[in-house]
């Protein structure tokens, strides 16, 4: 997301705990902020350092401690399929045979919405509006809120482990 709040789809070309070089359509400016959500990652808040061709060069904004934790993520990324690695998830995900599902606010509005994804403590949405992060909702009967933006939707973090029979409606 640049300054003026325009989304684009981008890719990581290449990246450190300093910076992450990526593709994409849309065009900031040197030294405007832009916050990036990247799956594997989560959030990234920095400041571009240059434009060139069809992309740019981010300076990632972190403490020391978040600069360790991205390290960590990024070797845990660069060997995982080298060394078979498992998905270092809480819970297992869980594939949902019943996709139909919506989301519910607290405001009482009501979202159409196709599961992606489930584990016992979240979701994978795709959805065509986008709650903005940390917006308490209902997915079903399981009480969440946003963690998250990715291309297709959200991904719900719900309040509390939900057990697989709380699932069921899903699976």
């Amino acid at each position: 997301m640049l300054a003026d709040h325009e989304e684009y789809a981008c890719t990581a070309i290449e990246m450190s705990p300093g910076d992450v070089s990526f593709q994409c359509a849309g065009r900031p400016r040197t030294n405007e902020r832009v916050i990036a959500y990247l799956d594997h990652v989560g959030r990234l808040e920095g400041t571009v350092v240059s434009v060139a061709g069809g992309g740019f060069l981010m300076m990632i904004n972190a403490t020391d401690r978040k600069r360790e934790k991205l390290a960590a993520q990024l070797t845990w990324i660069a060997n995982k399929h080298e060394l078979g690695l498992p998905e270092d998830r809480r819970h297992d995900r869980l594939t949902p045979r019943n996709t139909r599902s919506e989301i519910t606010l607290d405001d009482g509005r009501r979202y159409p919405c196709r599961l992606l994804d489930l584990s016992l403590s979240g979701a994978a949405v795709d959805i065509e509006t986008r709650p903005s992060i940390g917006t308490p909702l209902r997915l079903g009967n399981m009480r969440g809120r946003v963690v998250r933006h990715f291309m297709e939707g959200v991904a719900i973090e719900f309040h509390s482990v939900q057990s697989r029979e709380a699932l069921t409606e899903f699976l």
